[in-house]
């Protein structure tokens, strides 16, 4: 049976659900950069990504029990941010621990590109899954998940583009670590590429397809518990999503580096499968109406994004031999920031679906605001971000101590080396707090969904700010005579 035909009968299968339904129209094309989450769903209202054709007072008569839902209590808010971003905080442990552990085996020590790839892989779930995850809690919150159907639609939908989006991604991003190597190295293996392409690759696509799902439920777990999805959706995802992508590409990588010593029919075999199932998603996402502009639009914070990433793993590749101990909190880093910014990023895109319509910014918002007033008071952003901030400070205390305690087996961090790693990474919070405040009410002002087009620019700046930042540390413990786990010199 061809691929072709085999797409068709899938596409049979889910006709009904994605047929146009009497009464309300389906306005979503979901993961498109220049498109919309569902405005409503139970009316005939037009995409929001299309130019508003009512008046504003009517969309905004609309729009009323919406923005008049209850806002919710600091504690609440707090609570519910604080319990998956620790439980995320263990996957980020984790991540780091694995890559500490696997980078004495042949596969990271003969092939030095691997590490470029791991930020990028890991991102990822930022410029993909966290997306959808943001898009999903829009939807939850604007009240358009109380049809069976139409999640079953968004999951189909969605899974195909993200797996689609995934291969290209994948294969993107191992060429430019590629290139990198050649550089750094002046010199090329026929088949380390064909190593670091198939590893890619399976690792993307195998990660992103668990991590749909975890998501999914998730988010429709909470719609149905009343909890905000916004505040634990992309932290519990996030939270297994480093530790398998580290782990996935570490055994892959691995398994891939033994078998090319003896045959490559193994890599080219793998490639082959995922470039032949390629046709597939792609007929699958051309032919569903949700997702079939982001073939031709959409794919610049994707791909930008993965670039950002991996001058991050650049970064991880030079300071791996240099630092003792940078790759175990690396990934720490760069998980607790790209958490705690996609929870603020998700909360201020709902918030702006709720209340404005595209283009148009709320009342009394600006979109340059001095950085105090987006931080610590002046807006209604800043009262989340002081939680998110004091969560980062606690939350890196008590990461950095156990994962040095698991790593070394005793502790050993030293009093300088705490004050300067909690300076750095605030500060990296910082900023990606305050750059997530202009750029979703930019994405907006632009007629553009920040679900789709902010945070693979924020999670991407998280991994390549995390690891300068921390590279600093390491430098300025360096100019002192210190270093991690000893006293100084």
């Amino acid at each position: 049976m061809s691929i072709l035909n085999m797409g068709a009968r899938l596409e049979l299968a889910f006709s009904k659900v994605f047929r146009k339904m009497d009464g309300y129209t389906i306005i979503d094309e979901i993961g498109g950069q220049d498109n919309y989450t569902m405005a409503s769903i139970n009316s005939n209202e037009k995409s929001p990504g299309d130019p508003p054709d009512k008046k504003l007072a009517e969309a905004d008569a609309e729009k009323q029990p919406l923005s008049g839902k209850k806002e919710e209590r600091w504690w609440s808010t707090l609570m519910q941010v604080a319990v998956p971003f620790f439980i995320a905080g263990c996957g980020t442990i984790g991540a780091g621990l694995v890559l500490g552990h696997v980078k004495e085996w042949a596969v990271f020590v003969n092939v030095s590109a691997i590490f470029v790839l791991v930020p990028s892989l890991s991102g990822l779930k930022g410029n993909l899954d966290m997306c959808l995850a943001s898009r999903l809690s829009t939807q939850a919150n604007l009240g358009n998940m109380s049809s069976t159907r139409e999640v079953i639609s968004m999951v189909v939908g969605n899974i195909s583009l993200v797996q689609v989006q995934a291969i290209v991604a994948a294969t993107v991003v191992s060429i430019f670590a590629i290139v990198v190597n050649i550089i750094t190295d002046r010199a090329i293996n026929g088949s380390y590429v064909l190593l670091l392409i198939a590893s890619a690759v399976f690792t993307a696509t195998t990660t992103c397809f668990v991590l749909d799902f975890v998501m999914v439920m998730v988010i429709y777990g909470s719609h149905k518990f009343k909890v905000n999805p916004d505040n634990v959706a992309t932290p519990l995802a996030a939270s297994i999503g480093d530790i398998v992508s580290n782990t996935v590409l570490a055994v892959t990588a691995q398994y891939m580096y033994e078998q090319i010593q003896i045959s490559l029919w193994q890599p080219i075999a793998l490639m082959c499968v995922y470039y032949s199932l390629l046709p597939l998603w792609v007929f699958i996402v051309w032919r569903n109406k949700y997702t079939k502009k982001v073939l031709t639009s959409g794919w610049t914070p994707v791909i930008s994004a993965l670039f950002i990433s991996g001058i991050g793993g650049i970064v991880l590749d030079k300071a791996v031999d240099s630092y003792p101990g940078y790759e175990v909190f690396q990934p720490i880093v760069n998980g607790i920031g790209g958490n705690l910014v996609c929870v603020q990023s998700s909360r201020l895109a709902t918030h702006l679906h709720q209340t404005a319509i595209p283009g148009e910014l709320p009342e009394n918002t600006r979109l340059v605001e001095w950085p105090w007033k987006t931080l610590f008071y002046g807006t209604k952003a800043a009262k989340v971000a002081r939680m998110l901030l004091v969560l980062a400070l606690f939350g890196q205390i008590i990461f950095m101590v156990v994962a040095d305690f698991v790593y070394q087996g005793y502790v050993t961090l030293q009093v300088p080396f705490g004050i300067t790693y909690l300076l750095c990474s605030l500060l990296q919070v910082m900023v990606l707090l305050y750059l997530a405040y202009m750029l979703v009410h930019l994405m907006w002002k632009k007629k553009k969904d920040p679900d789709n087009a902010a945070i693979p620019y924020l999670t991407a700046l998280g991994d390549l700010l995390g690891s300068v930042f921390l590279g600093l540390t390491f430098v300025i413990l360096s100019i002192f005579g210190m270093q991690y786990g000893n006293n100084v010199q």
